[in-house]
């Protein structure tokens, strides 16, 4: 947080006994000194940050209450509401299921073209390609190439990336 970085977890990481107005406001509320929020101020950022995310009709309910698609979406609400120049996003989508997947990198897609800056941690090969200034391949904590995603993903210079990617991409995708 002193560092102006916000978090999402790739398995939402939630509290189960707080609506998701608190979850989003949690960490807010625990700013101290100089960084300490007045309740309006707190109440703004909550409320800006699920309109971000399209959940501000889902403040009084509780995660139990939601799809993976929009608890992922109050995960990220709670990281945008501390105003970071950065979002860290570790595997975003892995825990939903297929249909919701789309949901989620459809919020992240409009973040990237608000300005958001972010760093994903993703299989989603499509939306990286689509979204991503920078790609970076690693395999077992080392990276085993870098460069504009059309480089990477379309004309990777690694056997190792060439392998990944036709394992997970289908035919039409590495054509493109």
């Amino acid at each position: 947080e002193n560092r102006g970085v916000g978090l999402v977890f790739q398995n939402y990481a939630l509290y189960p006994h707080l609506t998701v107005k608190q979850n989003i406001q949690f960490p807010l509320e625990n700013l101290k000194g100089k960084d300490k929020l007045s309740k309006e101020e707190m109440n703004r950022r909550v409320l800006e940050a699920a309109k971000l995310v399209q959940i501000e009709m889902l403040m009084d309910r509780k995660p139990s209450e939601l799809s993976g698609g929009q608890q992922q979406r109050v995960a990220i609400a709670r990281g945008l509401a501390m105003g970071p120049k950065a979002l860290l996003f570790d595997e975003p989508t892995s825990a939903l299921d297929p249909e919701l997947v789309g949901e989620v990198l459809k919020v992240m897609t409009d973040l990237a073209k608000s300005g958001m800056t972010m760093v994903v941690v993703t299989h989603e090969m499509g939306f990286a390609r689509e979204v991503a200034d920078r790609v970076i391949f690693m395999d077992g904590g080392v990276i085993v190439e870098q460069g504009k995603p059309e480089d990477v993903l379309l004309h990777p210079k690694e056997e190792r990336t060439r392998t990944f990617l036709k394992r997970v991409l289908p035919a039409s995708e590495e054509q493109k």
